[in-house]
């Protein structure tokens, strides 16, 4: 068994594919319309293109944004990626315009950072020594 698919959800379709594409560097994958307004839009990562897929799920759901303002209000992150070295991707991502909530903070062999994915959501970062 392994992860295929897993999902955040976003505020504004169009906006967190520019984010997750443009700024985050990830490719689409899928996008197909779902209903009048919605689509299936995926992204997956340049390295692994074949690899799991992180679906930008409307939040139209009610529980949606109760849950996600509590992660947010607490600093907890909805997911986390794996990146080679966190300081280095920390510096380039502060260059295109992304908030950290969290700078590069090592943890024993792990180092990790946080960040605003502006679609309602926080996402760190980590890399292990």
């Amino acid at each position: 068994m392994k992860i295929h698919l897993t999902s955040v959800f976003v505020d504004d379709q169009a906006k967190a594919l520019r984010f997750y594409t443009d700024v985050l560097g990830f490719v689409k994958k899928h996008d197909v319309p779902v209903g009048e307004t919605d689509r299936w839009l995926t992204v997956t990562s340049p390295e692994e293109p074949d690899g799991t897929e992180l679906l930008l799920e409307p939040s139209h759901h009610p529980a949606v944004k109760p849950y996600r303002d509590a992660l947010v209000a607490d600093g907890i992150p909805l997911a986390a990626f794996a990146v080679d070295d966190v300081r280095a991707e920390y510096e380039r991502l502060r260059e295109r315009g992304v908030r950290f909530t969290q700078e590069p903070l090592e943890m024993g062999p792990v180092t990790t950072a946080v960040f605003d994915d502006t679609c309602g959501n926080l996402i760190q970062i980590a890399s292990q020594a």
